[in-house]
């Protein structure tokens, strides 16, 4: 009951500060000011205010909430536990198999890890590097040429 009476006293003020910026001739704060007032006595009339107040006053909820906050508890600390070992469970049972010389059905056969390409060329080269004697101001010659040519 004293939330309702507080929100509305809120929204009466609001909406009263509305008026005088109005009356100032500034009329998108006005706007503003009266939409931000009218929200508190519309969640009183929704029925939000009192189901608050009803939640903050109930040791249930309170209880709810904490068995809510337990449970994130318990899922956080097994997903770090998760993250520490190494992945998840299917990766750890790949890897055990893997330790004890087990092979999956879709492990790749060995004959396949070689390149099925022949001898190609050599990669490519890189480019030379510049002769020892430049300097940056050479690099940046070709740009200044074009602020030039610009006018700048």
């Amino acid at each position: 009951m004293i939330a309702e009476t507080v929100c509305s006293a809120v929204s009466a003020a609001g909406l009263g500060i509305a008026v005088v910026t109005a009356y100032r001739k500034r009329y998108l704060s006005a706007a503003r000011i009266a939409a931000y007032s009218l929200v508190p006595i519309g969640l009183v009339m929704t029925g939000i205010v009192g189901w608050l107040s009803d939640t903050a006053l109930s040791p249930t909820a309170w209880a709810g909430f904490g068995v809510l906050g337990a449970a994130w508890l318990l899922f956080a600390g097994t997903r770090a536990v998760e993250r520490r070992r190494g992945g998840t469970r299917a990766e750890r049972k790949a890897e055990r198999a893997a330790a004890r010389g087990a092979r999956a059905d879709d492990a790749v056969a060995p004959a396949a890890s070689a390149p099925s390409l022949g001898a190609g060329k050599s990669p490519a080269t890189r480019p030379a590097a510049p002769p020892v004697g430049t300097t940056s101001a050479d690099d940046f010659s070709d740009i200044e040429a074009i602020l030039k040519k610009r006018g700048i």
